[in-house]
Order: C-alpha cells, then sequence, then structure tokens
C-alpha cells in the first residue's frame, strides 16, 4: 500500500475481543477488498516485529508497537479497492528485497527463509 512518502502493508489496531488473525483479516478487507475466502492462509506462518514510534504533538510519547502479520496466497485476481492509502502496487518476488527497510524488507526476508525451509522438508 502507498502512504505519501513510503511503502507499509495493510495494518491496523486489534479491537477489543479481536484475535490477532481476525484483525488482519478485518484489515485487509477494509483497507484492499480481498476477503478471507479469497485466500489460502499458511497456518504455520507468523512474522512478529517490534519497533517504537512517537505519537503526540504537544506532548511527545514514544510507544512500542507489535506488529503480527500473517501469510496468505490470492486464490483469484481481485480488484483491489483502496480506501486507506494513495496507491498500491505488487512487487515482483525477486528477493532480496528493498521496499520498505523498517518493516517490509524484513518481513519479506523471513518469508523466503520460511519457504526455502519448507522446499527443503
Amino acid at each position: 500500500m502507498r502512504h505519501h512518502n513510503r511503502w507499509d502493508l495493510p495494518k491496523g489496531h486489534v479491537d477489543p475481543g479481536e484475535t490477532d488473525f481476525e484483525c488482519a483479516l478485518r484489515e485487509l478487507v477494509e483497507e484492499t477488498s480481498i476477503e478471507a475466502g479469497h485466500l489460502e492462509v499458511d497456518a504455520e506462518f507468523e512474522f512478529r516485529d517490534y519497533y517504537l514510534v512517537t505519537a503526540g504533538k504537544r506532548k511527545p510519547v514514544v510507544k512500542q508497537k507489535e506488529l503480527v502479520i500473517f501469510l496468505g496466497t490470492l486464490q483469484e485476481d481481485i480488484e483491489i479497492q483502496v480506501t486507506e492509502h494513495i496507491g498500491f502496487e505488487w512487487f515482483e518476488w525477486q528477493p532480496p528485497h528493498q521496499i520498505q527497510k523498517k518493516t517490509i524488507d524484513p518481513l519479506l526476508e523471513s518469508v523466503a527463509r520460511f519457504w526455502t525451509r519448507q522446499k527443503e522438508n
């Protein structure tokens, strides 16, 4: 997903009573129109990352964020409906990637290692 100054992934905050996975599916639908039925989710892959953000203008506070990403494969072509970003782009799978250093590149490195292990087994 394209923000005004960077690439990012569909993501958001977990609602009360919601699991990380339920949140991921809800945010994916809200931000792209991709529904769970369009995906095959790999239950063995989960990526977690932690990073700091500064929130608040008058009294800035540094908070730690947790990012949880699941791996899914689209089962059919879907027309993406961008709702919260200025655009989107599909990137070719050509590791090593240099898309966004903070979260996307480490995620894709983790996916590459995961798929390599899968092929070895």
